[in-house]
């Protein structure tokens, strides 16, 4: 019944047990929130693929909201690192409560993570463009579906430190756009536009951090070895803690 209770509101926990937590550490409580986005994304299958990754880390214990109108309580921002795993093409109800909540969240040192089409959330909404560091620009999409190289640029950072470049089956977004000052830590080149486009960013906004990859296309892509450890890296370090 329980179970029953937290997906009607929902809110899905999933747990694994505890693989590199040290004995002692508090968890890195993780909400991530999904359950709207473009028809080609199917959420129900990726977020498992997401939630499992990130706990069979063992310093992770992910909450999963399948509404993001449940972002208007300030109560459910009292965790450690939001993700945000979706795209709303229309208002969400109570939209400025979540705008108000979500900068305010990031900007105290909340953790930000960010994937794939999130770049695409809030279209409306200019601070958006800031918090996430690159939004879609509304009209260019991606190289076809298919497999390409990452090429990690930045070793100094330590989500990418001691990464290689790894091979993925993924979209290879084109169309992000944004003039925030932002580190670029991965990018690969698109056969379209012939160019080099960012794959993974990190960044501050006020204290928080912030940290965006617009790979993530389906749960294939996700399991990409490659990507599934850039995106727990980059959860770790959001968060505040050693990737």
């Amino acid at each position: 019944m329980p179970t029953l209770v937290l997906a009607l509101l929902g809110v899905l926990s999933v747990s694994h047990p505890a693989a590199a937590a040290e004995p002692g550490a508090k968890p890195v409580r993780v909400l991530l929130v999904t359950g709207v986005d473009h028809p080609a994304h199917d959420w129900n299958k990726s977020t498992p693929v997401l939630v499992d990754l990130l706990e069979k880390d063992g310093r992770f214990t992910v909450r999963v909201l399948r509404d993001p109108a449940l972002l208007a309580p300030k109560d459910v921002w009292d965790v450690d690192l939001v993700f945000l795993h979706f795209r709303n093409d229309k208002p969400l109800a109570d939209e400025s409560a979540i705008r108000e909540n979500l900068a305010a969240f990031v900007k105290r040192g909340g953790g930000l993570f960010v994937l794939h089409f999130a770049s695409g959330a809030f279209g409306d909404w200019p601070e958006y463009r800031q918090i996430v560091g690159r939004v879609w620009d509304g009209k260019n999409t991606h190289d076809p579906r298919g497999p390409f190289t990452v090429h990690v640029v930045d070793n100094d950072h330590p989500v990418t430190r001691g990464m290689s470049d790894f091979g993925t089956d993924d979209e290879l977004y084109i169309g992000l756009e944004g003039d925030r000052d932002v580190r670029v830590l991965a990018t690969a080149r698109s056969v379209v536009t012939g160019r080099d486009h960012p794959m993974a960013f990190a960044f501050r906004y006020g204290e928080g951090r912030v940290f965006h990859t617009p790979l993530g296309h389906d749960d294939r892509a996700i399991r990409a070895p490659g990507a599934a450890e850039l995106i727990r890296r980059g959860c770790a370090w959001a968060a505040g803690t050693d990737p």
